[in-house]
């Protein structure tokens, strides 16, 4: 009497376990390619967003007053030097292309039909674009000094008139 569970790969139909075959893909070798640096992607994107984010948390809550200091003013001085500028883009491109590399595998292995995959694929692409597209251009046509009635609001960051 084994007490042992009976286990088996995802979407086995036979009694021995085995993948049937319309399971199967084929076409990828040895040789690697688009799965490999996916893979490799999610590996290194990790690591570099490791050091963006905790980069981000140290510059927004440890510096200066802590959280309690993050209003209008402080991420439109940060963001009026091209170095935070880039720094959040990094941040922004990154985390989008890891999640959405993330989720497109999982969507790759729990989506059984090929219509399905297709457009949950299609929603998830189209989702991720959108983010990119419209917190790139936040990042980059965000006005750090804007004027209201041609009044200048104030902000230590802003050139003086």
């Amino acid at each position: 009497m084994s007490t042992t569970p009976d286990i088996r790969f995802p979407r086995s139909t036979s009694e021995t376990g085995r993948v049937s075959p319309k399971y199967t893909r084929h076409g990828s070798g040895a040789k690697g390619g688009f799965e490999m640096a996916a893979w490799l992607f999610m590996r290194l994107s990790g690591i570099v967003l490791v050091v963006l984010i905790f980069g981000h948390l140290f510059v927004n809550l440890m510096l200066g007053n802590g959280v309690h200091a993050i209003d209008f003013g402080f991420v439109a001085g940060k963001w009026a030097s091209p170095f935070w500028q880039w720094w959040d883009l990094a941040m922004l491109w990154l985390a989008m292309l890891h999640g959405t590399n993330g989720v497109r595998t999982i969507i790759n292995d729990y989506a059984d039909r090929d219509t399905v995959r297709f457009w949950l694929l299609i929603v998830l692409f189209a989702a991720a674009a959108a983010i990119v597209i419209l917190g790139t251009l936040v990042i980059f046509t965000f006005n750090p000094c804007p004027t209201v009635n041609g009044v200048p609001l104030p902000g230590s960051f802003c050139p003086k008139p």
